[in-house]
């Protein structure tokens, strides 16, 4: 591998895992790079409890320069790659423009939100990605609620303290759950709102929280939820957004200042604009993750589409899981490139789920033995920092805090709303970590 150049494109879940692998298997004799948005690996599955005011949000950051000592970080957004030249052009977070060469190519580009063709959405609902989504998110939710503690007229009152989910997937779900115990929090502090309650709604077309999970870990879900009060309305969506409320699929108008879009993601679209084979949207790979025609590149995460050796004729879902495992993959295969080891192909194992539902309460079904309550909240709690690569001590002081106390019922301001649209297309201030 002597003199070989690595260059890894995305640090989420995928590419961090692929550049953790590599620095293993390289052991100095590669030059293994990292072009990310930002310096830090994102640990999505605790950003809701960024927004729900449990978390610092430097604890789900992973600093990329202190976990992969001996990886070249290059910050920047890839906006093109040249097959032929073997290049990978970006711009840096100033404007300026650089252009890399390489001789492996691991696309971990990951995924971004999925928009609908629903009027209004793109301009009035709050999509849920990175840290200045959350933070964001937070902030909006505690001005709601002050600006109903001002506000005179009752219709206003109830619209701001009205909170739209759309989304019962694994996002959505733990979303509405630490929102819901943040807006009571909150609420317990202003006696002019006594006798108010916050109303969230959680909406989605399926006919099950959490879709396509199992059916035990959903309906522990959704009774937590209803048991909380949050109204959880399956087979209805949204069929029009405006900045004064929402209108449902099945006709009602509900007026609400706050609609939070957590539909799904879809592969980044710099997976496309590579002019490489596709499949669903995703970047077509063999089971050893290399691109057809094109062993110098391998993609893995979101952005590929893996065949699932487990379901023939399928691709793996689009999971944290699965993008753990292939980067390592990824990382290996491209090792055995360079004589180091030998190639395998994806294989894997289910190893459940975990569904963070804030307080006392998770559902879980680790090796499909279903859990709900505390033992799961353990095995949820145990599994995170299992995973986390970095600040497990100060993660469980946060929780240790939060759990003696309350969360802190301040706005930040640290983010405009410019800075977070929906649309990840469109132009924007501060990208989110993919």
């Amino acid at each position: 591998m002597a003199h070989a150049r690595i260059v890894i494109v995305g640090g989420g879940f995928a590419g961090y895992q692929a550049a953790r692998t590599l620095l293993r298997k390289a052991r100095g004799s590669a030059e293994i790079l990292l072009l990310n948005p930002t310096d830090y690996f994102l640990y999505l599955p605790l950003l809701p409890e960024v927004a729900g005011g449990v978390l610092d949000p430097r604890r789900v950051t992973v600093p990329l320069r202190e976990t992969l000592p001996g990886v070249r970080l290059v910050l920047g957004e890839v906006d093109g790659i040249d097959i032929g030249a073997r290049t990978v052009s970006y711009e840096d977070p100033e404007g300026e423009r650089g252009l890399l060469g390489y001789h492996r190519l691991v696309l971990a580009t990951g995924s971004v939100n999925k928009l609908l063709p629903v009027p209004g959405v793109a301009d009035h609902a709050h999509g849920f990605r990175g840290i200045p989504e959350a933070l964001y998110l937070r902030d909006h939710v505690i001005r709601q609620i002050e600006l109903a503690d001002t506000a005179s007229d009752l219709a206003e009152r109830e619209a701001r303290l009205t909170f739209v989910v759309v989304g019962a997937g694994y996002t959505g779900t733990e979303v509405a759950a630490q929102m819901q115990l943040l807006t009571e929090d909150v609420l317990s502090r202003h006696p002019r709102l006594a006798g108010l309650r916050a109303r969230w709604l959680l909406l989605d077309t399926a006919d099950q929280v959490l879709p396509g999970m199992d059916e035990r870990l959903s309906t522990t879900a959704g009774q937590v939820l209803r048991e909380r009060g949050i109204e959880v309305e399956l087979g209805t969506s949204v069929s029009e957004a405006t900045a004064d409320g929402v209108r449902l699929t099945d006709g009602r108008f509900v007026a609400s200042r706050t609609l939070v879009w957590c539909v799904g993601v879809r592969p980044d679209p710099l997976a496309r604009s590579t002019g490489l084979p596709m499949t669903q949207g995703r970047l077509r790979v063999d089971e050893y993750l290399a691109v057809p025609g094109h062993p110098d590149i391998l993609a893995c995460g979101d952005a590929a589409a893996v065949p699932d050796p487990t379901r023939p004729g399928q691709l793996t879902p689009m999971t944290a899981q699965h993008a753990v495992r292939q980067g390592r993959l990824a990382g290996h295969n491209i090792a055995a490139s360079y004589g180091v080891g030998r190639r395998r192909p994806y294989r894997h194992r289910d190893l459940g789920f975990v569904v963070d539902l804030g307080g006392r309460q998770a559902a879980a079904n680790p090796l499909h033995l279903p859990m709900s309550g505390l033992p799961a909240r353990a095995i949820t709690r145990g599994y995170h920092l299992s995973a986390l690569p970095a600040n497990r001590v100060r993660t469980v002081a946060d929780w240790l805090f939060t759990a003696a106390g309350s969360r802190p019922p301040v706005q930040l301001g640290l983010v405009p709303g410019p800075a977070v649209p929906l649309d990840t297309d469109a132009p924007e201030l501060v990208h989110p970590s993919r």
